[in-house]
């Protein structure tokens, strides 16, 4: 029998890869296993899932042999990856694993698994598309502000917006912000949502030629010249994306960044003090008299520090927004040059020709600004109460004269103002008892797990004392 090499070089990134998806947690046996198989044509290739999802790597060059295909546990692999040399090989044959040992080869038993019990792996017959370095790009940086929040299934993944043929839209959104890119045209009938996993951001995969990407109605399947990942795509009616963008008519403050300039501003950003670090990350924008200002300060109660950005042009009123500082960085590190700004309240824009970043802005506190009083009903398959992005506020006088603390100095607010207020102060309030009824239950249950611990520990003095009251000395 010809046993399935294995070149330790190769086999090493394929581990690596595979553990992306192999979940060491999985309740079933097989999930722990790696399916390496040898086809009639020679090549060789390993495969590895988690049920939802399906990793499969192809060797670089075919070997001779009939078709064959065992399971061998993935933390067994890994370890006789790591005591081999790069330019060792191992050999796989039904029950065992043979690896050189000094002048001779040692071996190690394999439990025997039924190869049958493995998930089979989706087959999507549909053609193949090619995604080129741009779309791929705009891919990732929608899946890096796609949410995590579990119970937004529907927003933890990639939307491809084909509802215009002629524009096709790349789109993620965690709900505090979104990003858009168009100018693509792909063959698709139906639009797709493409969950997010961090095997799509491994460099291995992202290194290994372009793209492409197969789509049916129930998987999508994304490959490179040597990797293919297959999953599930995620099933429901994603948001109506569209009408949390701010209608571009609307700004009158623009900044133009430099291009070239714009990693040395992420990293004066970041050198910005912040005195709410662990929560918000507040940095405030200033357009006063043609320039960008900067605002930071190291605690709450302190002036704000500005600090002057050369080199950025900024047309428009006076305008003052604060925003979350890692938001900020991450538009910037897009290359997303030019800022629009509406009002203090209003969604703002950062965009590049046909990618946009859409960010709700805080209050100079910390807080996030609210929604609108009367927001549009949310789309059928999201919650009301948890809109994605709300759309655009009605326009708000901005002020154009700050204080030296960079407070604002308010014109008269009219009834409707004073009561749009009064809803922030009520919803603020309620947030912090949400949060005080929550430590509350934490605590109630350290109280409850100690006095459980205290039980058990009396009982078992108890139970000694009498073992020694029946002593006979």
């Amino acid at each position: 029998m010809n046993p399935i090499t294995l070149p330790i070089a190769e086999l090493k990134p394929a581990l690596a890869g595979l553990g992306k998806v192999i979940n060491p947690r999985a309740t079933l046996p097989v999930l722990h296993h790696v399916k390496v198989e040898r086809t009639a044509e020679g090549w060789i290739a390993l495969t590895g899932t988690d049920l939802d999802r399906f990793v499969t790597m192809r060797l670089e060059h075919p070997a001779e042999g009939p078709p064959m295909a065992v399971l061998i546990p993935y933390d067994q692999l890994l370890l006789l990856s790591k005591n081999c040399g790069k330019d060792e090989r191992i050999h796989i044959e039904p029950g065992c694993i043979k690896f050189a040992l000094a002048d001779s080869l040692g071996e190690t038993k394999v439990k025997h698994l039924p190869v049958e019990e493995f998930p089979v792996t989706p087959r999507i017959k549909t053609e193949a598309i090619a995604l080129p370095p741009e779309l791929r790009r705009s891919i990732h940086e929608a899946m890096e502000c796609a949410s995590v929040d579990a119970t937004r299934y529907v927003l933890n993944g990639t939307f491809i917006d084909t509802s215009n043929p002629k524009a096709n839209y790349i789109v993620g959104t965690d709900g505090r912000h979104l990003y858009s890119a168009n100018s693509f045209t792909l063959p698709l009938k139906n639009s797709v949502i493409i969950p997010n996993h961090k095997f799509l951001g491994w460099k291995e995969f992202n290194a290994d030629g372009e793209w492409q990407m197969k789509v049916d109605d129930k998987a999508v399947q994304l490959s490179s010249r040597r990797w293919r990942f297959v999953s599930k795509q995620i099933d429901g009616n994603y948001p109506n994306w569209r009408q949390t963008i701010p209608n571009p008519a609307d700004a009158k403050t623009h900044i133009t960044l430099d291009p070239a300039k714009l990693e040395a501003l992420i990293k004066l950003i970041q050198r910005m003090p912040c005195h709410d670090a662990e929560k918000f990350q507040t940095i405030g924008l200033e357009c006063k008299e043609g320039q960008l200002l900067l605002l930071g300060k190291d605690n709450g109660n302190e002036p704000w520090t500005r600090v002057p950005v050369l080199d950025a042009m900024v047309e428009g009123p006076e305008a003052l927004i604060f925003l979350p500082r890692r938001l900020v960085i991450k538009a910037l590190d897009y290359g997303l040059s030019t800022i629009s700004i509406i009002d203090q309240i209003a969604p703002l824009r950062f965009h590049n020709k046909g990618r946009q970043m859409i960010v709700m802005p805080l209050r100079p506190n910390g807080a996030s600004t609210p929604a609108p009083a009367n927001p549009q009903p949310a789309p059928v398959n999201m919650p009301p109460s948890r809109p994605v992005l709300p759309p655009a506020p009605p326009p708000h006088p901005m002020i154009t004269n700050p204080t030296s603390e960079g407070t604002a100095v308010n014109e008269p607010k009219s009834a409707t103002e004073e009561a749009i207020d009064m809803t922030l102060l009520i919803r603020d309030k309620l947030n912090e008892g949400f949060s005080l009824l929550r430590d509350l239950s934490l605590k109630l249950k350290a109280i409850n797990r100690d006095q459980k611990t205290s039980a058990k520990e009396f009982n078992s003095v108890r139970s000694t004392l009498r073992s020694l009251q029946g002593l006979k000395l």
